[in-house]
């Protein structure tokens, strides 16, 4: 009789041992959930995209680009979906965003940048490897942080190596987006793929996007080494004066860096992006916005490039950390 009771005993207690740890163990995973709440972070089954150099895959990427070829005027159904797409991904809702995106033939997948060790998320046109590429663009979003600000290249292989100054930026602030166009400047009829002085292009429709959501941009363009003599870089808030605490700081960090700048606030310079559509998106919105036109040198690679991309930096960490203004 003893031994009988003894046994139910233990049998009782180990029960209630093994439940404490159920109970204990669930209450970690709604913990866990609960700290992920609505964050861009891609879900578990994800965390392990591909490892790649994101500085080769843009190189990849645009070295398919000429005038003569590659673009597709988009429809607005085209461009409001895609835009929405980035935007639910933005929000943290990931598995909605690749339902609209892929029904657009947009693709979303994560990779993990080895240079920076960040993680990003690569949203990409289907149609870019084919024979018959849209043109319609690319997007990498930061997945370890809550987006904050952009760097758009709107003229990539047309303003030679702005695509690759853009990766530096991207890599060097937390909360970055990337939203790179599809095509060379060119290769559309007339000017239609000339994505910086459109309102109907998927690129232009994505900055919208970003600036509805308060997210202040800088947009990396190239200039000829004899378009503005005496000067590195021409810095400009475009059409617009919301930018210009930021294009000070800009400036500011270019010359301390020993570049030559030219503000456009200040004085009249060359190229000062006043027919930028995104600029006027994001002026009529008073986000911040600030458009940059560098010289050869300067976006060629090198030592030059890596001060350059360091100070955008100084104004991009302040995004990183600041409000949004919407």
């Amino acid at each position: 009789m003893r031994a009988t009771r003894s046994r139910i005993m233990t049998i009782a207690t180990l029960l209630l041992v093994a439940a404490g740890l159920a109970g204990g163990l669930t209450a970690l995973l709604l913990h866990a959930t609960r700290d992920r709440g609505t964050s861009t972070a891609a879900p578990p089954s994800d965390r392990g995209g591909g490892q790649v150099d994101l500085a080769s895959e843009v190189a990849d990427y645009t070295s398919r680009f000429g005038p003569d070829h590659g673009y597709r005027q988009p429809g607005d159904a085209d461009r409001t979906a895609i835009a929405e797409g980035v935007g639910l991904l933005l929000d943290g809702r990931r598995a909605q965003a690749e339902r609209l995106l892929s029904g657009r033939d947009f693709t979303v997948r994560t990779i993990l940048d080895r240079v920076s060790g960040h993680r990003y998320a690569e949203v990409a046109d289907r149609t870019d490897a084919s024979d018959a590429p849209r043109g319609w663009g690319r997007v990498y979003l930061d997945l370890e942080h809550r987006p904050r600000w952009s760097v758009q290249v709107p003229h990539p292989v047309a303003d030679l190596h702005t695509e690759q100054l853009g990766v530096r930026v991207l890599r060097a602030s937390p909360g970055g987006v990337l939203v790179i166009a599809g095509a060379h400047r060119k290769a559309g009829q007339g000017n239609s793929a000339d994505v910086a002085h459109r309102q109907d292009t998927v690129f232009y429709a994505i900055c919208a996007e970003l600036v509805r959501r308060g997210l202040p941009g800088v947009q990396l363009h190239g200039m000829a080494a004899s378009a503005a003599p005496g000067y590195d870089v021409v810095a400009s808030t475009g059409a617009g004066t919301a930018g210009r605490p930021d294009g000070g700081l800009l400036a500011d960090a270019l010359g301390a860096r020993g570049f030559r700048v030219c503000r456009a606030w200040v004085r009249d310079c060359p190229l000062e992006g006043q027919e930028n559509m995104e600029g006027r998106a994001a002026e009529a919105a008073r986000v911040p916005f600030l458009h940059v036109e560098f010289a050869p040198g300067v976006r060629a690679g090198g030592q030059a490039a890596e001060r350059a991309a360091s100070a955008v930096g100084a104004v991009t960490r302040r995004w990183a950390t600041a409000p949004v203004t919407t």
